[in-house]
């Protein structure tokens, strides 16, 4: 069910990069780096564990296309991969989204610690 208030459910198609019956992925409004990425289910759902089986496999399946697709147009060197699932991770939109982040050579300082810099004080565990 769609819900007209929710950005991902009134996209317009001149935003969608890719869509299967089960997804669709678009750029970031708002990127962190250059192609970065969003895979959504097309059914509204708040979280990861409110998906069925067969839109789990749609969203990895999508996560793997729009990867290939990223791989060929920028040449990542990495990328992160992250959800906010609930808005005590940040989730600011109530409609799961996947961000798929292409990460390049020298685009921080030191990109150690990956996703565990949500808490900077508990990134640098290989220095305990």
């Amino acid at each position: 069910m769609k819900h007209q208030y929710c950005p991902f459910c009134t996209l317009e198609a001149c935003q969608v990069v890719a869509e299967t019956e089960l997804t669709i992925s678009l750029r970031d409004n708002f990127p962190v780096s250059k192609g970065h990425t969003l895979i959504i289910p097309r059914r509204h759902v708040h979280s990861l564990f409110a998906l069925t089986e067969a839109e789990q496999l749609a969203m990895l399946q999508a996560l793997t296309v729009a990867r290939t697709e990223l791989a060929e147009l920028y040449a990542p060197a990495g990328y992160n991969i992250g959800i906010n699932d609930g808005t005590a991770a940040g989730q600011t939109i109530m409609h799961l989204h996947v961000h798929l982040i292409p990460r390049y050579q020298g685009d921080c300082a030191d990109p150690r610690g990956g996703i565990r810099l949500l808490f900077p004080e508990k990134a640098a565990y290989w220095q305990k």
